[in-house]
């Protein structure tokens, strides 16, 4: 099973937020650092054999406002409609 860690403490903006997103879950050069091109990325993923654990989303919240919410819900969404686990913790 491919386990991805993600931590909101460190994603201070938006454009680190998809540098790590893009880096620890191992995404192609493509990737176009935005929500269409972070909802095609985990699409793609092997939902059987993928957990995504996202923690300190507060602190997500603190240093990207409301577009935290817009990242989170990609990730709860494409979890819905793709199957893979997904794990979020304050």
């Amino acid at each position: 099973m491919n386990i991805y860690l993600l931590d909101g403490k460190d994603m201070t903006s938006r454009e680190k937020a998809y540098r790590i997103i893009e880096q620890a879950m191992n995404f192609p050069d493509w990737f176009g650092h935005n929500l269409d091109a972070l909802a095609d990325c985990l699409g793609d993923l092997p939902a059987a054999n993928t957990a995504i654990v996202f923690v300190n989303t507060d602190a997500l919240a603190d240093h990207l406002g409301s577009y935290a919410d817009k990242v989170l819900n990609c990730f709860r969404q494409l979890s819905d409609e793709c199957g893979f686990l997904w794990i979020e913790k304050a």
